[in-house]
């Protein structure tokens, strides 16, 4: 998934990633494991330049190595795509926003057409800008280069006038003009002999030109408006008709998505909607833009709910589905035999099915109103259930690569908050009861199946016997809302969470409060036992994930990955992953790393102790120079400053050299070594010795001391310097005093 809404994608040559604009950055999305694995750009625009850094419009060289953006704050930036560096940033000069982007097949020619109705031309290699082309009207809407055997290079636009003009980079006039359609032009393609152009817009045709003449050849009326057109091969399969066709000009449109023989006039084929989960009713997938790939014979659509699918050409069957935007995630289960699956309820009628190794989804549909919650059972790790506003609960079956409604319930007279399956075997509804006096946040069942709890708002939990729903106890002790209850895996204690910022133990056998935790700074929306009941995972309104050990009652860890309160958590069988859902739109799935920690800081240990003895080696043997790289790795100033005091002592001169031989970082912390001897007279003496070896690099610019430390150096060499002049000039007085005094001293013994 994206990190935010996707507004505009590209796709590159090898048809691995595709580039899409989000906010103020490109976003760089690995089809293969679906996910982004590079942010070029700011990813939010508030953290830094502010809106004004919004990115308008983008476009991927032919070659895949760079990218051009145009910005909201009037700049072009040119990046390395490789690393999302930024290699060049200049002036626009347009009078607004730049809304298209072309580049010629060499990269050398970028065009960029703005809201100020002109087309401008630059030379990237100096970043000028060498045409000015003028005619268009509007918001440049359709931009792009021709390019001939001859190197005459042609530029296509189109404004808000629905005419299409190309211009001569030769001379820079306008030589042909396209008038035809009638509303604003949304895709313009040439087909390979150089015959032909197709043009499509919002006033519902597909026009073929006459490329040498500019006549119409063909208007094929689409009856709605069209927003993106691609090229196709030469030669066709029709999806679903196992035909092959050749010698046509086919092209794909959207609205919904057909396949066009332009110059036959023919539909090849119109996308079913049941491929997309839309009914009939619905009116199909409303598309933003389509691309082809010709290396993967594949077709990708972005749709106006910000969901990017890719479709097989041959087939149209729909390879893979990516969830650009999910709004507020409500709950999550991880379902299927080896947990490759979870669902997703968000702020939709529809369930999202994710596969967790490639992100691919799927959209459920069966409510009619929002799903808030979702339930899992270990009895069949394929089965979920669901629960909505539309006062209905859904049970579904996991099948292969997708999952299916098997049964529903409308026992309901209102809203479902929660549903929760048998742990042990499957359960019919045979029961109902008026629970709480207001409404019911949470149902949990426990793993002998003998027990449920309700949790509400009405601040208590509830014990229910599962055989004949009667009422088992009452928990009472929250100061708020009761958000969530769950019961312990090997234990007789269930846990509460709160609004009132606490989790609670209780005992099943008394209903006894064993004991409170507290560290949450808001509500706590759900917990989970982990590690055979020894600690508890929760997650709460202030955004944070917070590890408990139940025996100390402590917080022994705090994870910071959401901006928003946190309402989903799951945890995976064996417990090495658990997954977190937020207002923030964000899906985050964590790794427990403990043994890796464990590992690494004892491997860190374990070197450390043979660093130690090596520095133990080198001081026996006297090698102190040799010594003193290895005590500033260690990061020991007492050893070092030992060393130092004892190469001063000999005489050795070998201490300048060797200083000046460390890396800079080594260098860095000697000086913030010396800052500190430096305020204490006994240690005075070896501070100024290497600051004054120091200096150099100081003054060449290798070693940048930062402010404070320079302010701490400063008063302290002062007061040293002013003390070694008062030594002196004492020294100098008594000498003189001596020298008076000898001759009185000799004709008293004369």
């Amino acid at each position: 998934m994206f990190n935010s809404v996707c507004l505009y994608f590209q796709w590159t040559n090898d048809g691995d990633k595709l580039l899409c604009q989000c906010n103020s950055s490109i976003q760089v999305l690995n089809l293969n494991e679906g996910k982004v694995g590079l942010i070029i750009g700011t990813e939010d625009p508030s953290s830094d330049e502010g809106d004004g850094d919004l990115l308008v419009s983008f476009v991927l060289s032919p070659d895949n190595a760079s990218i051009v953006s145009a910005h909201k704050n009037g700049l072009f930036k040119l990046w390395n795509l490789n690393d999302g560096k930024l290699i060049k940033h200049w002036r626009t000069i347009h009078k607004g926003p730049v809304s298209k982007l072309a580049l010629t097949s060499d990269s050398s020619l970028l065009a960029s057409g703005g809201s100020d109705s002109s087309i401008r031309i630059w030379n990237l290699k100096h970043h000028a800008c060498t045409h000015n082309l003028q005619g268009s009207q509007g918001v440049i809407s359709v931009l792009r280069f021709y390019e001939r055997e001859n190197k005459n290079i042609l530029v296509f636009g189109a404004g808000d006038d629905a005419t299409i003009k190309a211009w001569n980079l030769t001379n820079g006039h306008i030589i042909t003009t396209l008038s035809g359609h009638f509303s604003k032009v949304t895709g313009l393609e040439f087909h390979p002999s150089g015959k032909y152009i197709i043009s499509c817009g919002r006033d519902k045709v597909l026009i073929l030109w006459d490329f040498e003449t500019g006549k119409q050849i063909k208007i094929l009326p689409l009856y709605e408006s069209v927003e993106a057109l691609a090229l196709l091969p030469e030669k066709l399969t029709v999806p679903g008709k196992d035909q092959k066709v050749s010698g046509g000009v086919y092209v794909a449109v959207a609205g919904i998505v057909r396949l066009w023989d332009a110059l036959n006039a023919t539909e090849l084929y119109v996308q079913n909607n049941s491929l997309i989960g839309k009914s009939d009713e619905d009116g199909g997938l409303s598309v933003t833009k389509l691309l082809f790939n010709p290396s993967t014979s594949s077709i990708a659509i972005a749709s106006t709910d910000h969901n990017i699918i890719i479709h097989e050409l041959d087939t149209f069957s729909c390879k893979k589905q990516l969830i650009g935007f999910t709004d507020e995630v409500l709950d999550i289960v991880i379902i299927g035999p080896k947990e490759c699956h979870m669902a997703v309820a968000t702020n939709s009628t529809d369930i999202k099915l994710y596969n967790r190794d490639s992100m691919n989804c799927q959209l459920l549909r069966g409510h009619t109103d929002l799903v808030v919650a979702l339930s899992s059972t270990p009895a069949n790790l394929c089965l979920f259930a669901s629960a909505s506003k539309d006062n209905s609960i859904r049970v579904w079956l996991l099948k292969d690569e997708s999952a299916y409604c098997i049964c529903s319930g409308m026992k309901h007279n209102n809203s479902v908050g929660d549903v929760a399956l048998s742990q042990m075997k499957e359960l019919n509804v045979k029961l109902a009861t008026i629970a709480h006096e207001k409404d019911i946040n949470c149902v949990a069942i426990s793993p002998n199946d003998k027990l449920i709890s309700t949790a509400s708002l009405d601040k208590t939990a509830k014990l229910w016997s599962s055989d004949d729903l009667s009422l088992l106890g009452v928990l009472k002790g929250h100061k708020r809302s009761v958000w969530s209850c769950t019961f312990s895996p090997i234990d007789q204690v269930l846990l509460t969470t709160s609004a009132d910022t606490t989790l609670k133990l209780w005992s099943l056998s008394d209903l006894s409060c064993l004991k409170t935790l507290e560290g949450h700074d808001s509500s706590v929306l759900r917990g989970h036992f982990l590690s055979r009941g020894t600690q508890i995972l929760s997650v709460g309104g202030d955004g944070l994930v917070k590890l408990w050990c139940i025996k100390s009652g402590e917080c022994v860890a705090s994870f910071d990955g959401h901006d928003a309160k946190i309402w989903a958590l799951s945890v995976t069988r064996d417990e090495s992953h658990f997954v977190t859902g937020s207002c923030d739109s964000k899906v985050i799935v964590w790794q427990d790393a403990t043994e890796e920690t464990r590992l690494e800081k004892a491997a860190a240990a374990h070197e450390r102790i043979l660093q130690e003895q090596r520095l133990a080696n080198l001081l026996q043997s006297n090698d102190l120079l040799s010594a003193l790289k290895l005590a500033l790795t260690l990061d020991r100033p007492a050893t070092v400053f030992k060393i130092i005091q004892g190469v001063i002592k000999s005489g050795s001169d070998g201490l300048c050299d060797t200083i000046k031989q460390l890396e800079t970082e080594e260098k860095n912390i000697l000086l913030k070594f010396a800052t500190s001897w430096n305020t204490n007279s006994k240690y005075c003496y070896a501070a100024q010795f290497l600051l004054s070896i120091l200096l150099d690099d100081v003054a060449t610019g290798i070693i940048k001391p930062s402010q404070s430390t320079v302010e701490s150096l400063i008063p302290f060499t002062e007061r040293h310097f002013s003390r070694l002049t008062q030594l002196l000039q004492e020294l100098h007085f008594l000498n003189y005093t001596k020298t008076i005094m000898q001759p009185v001293v000799k004709n008293i013994y004369d």
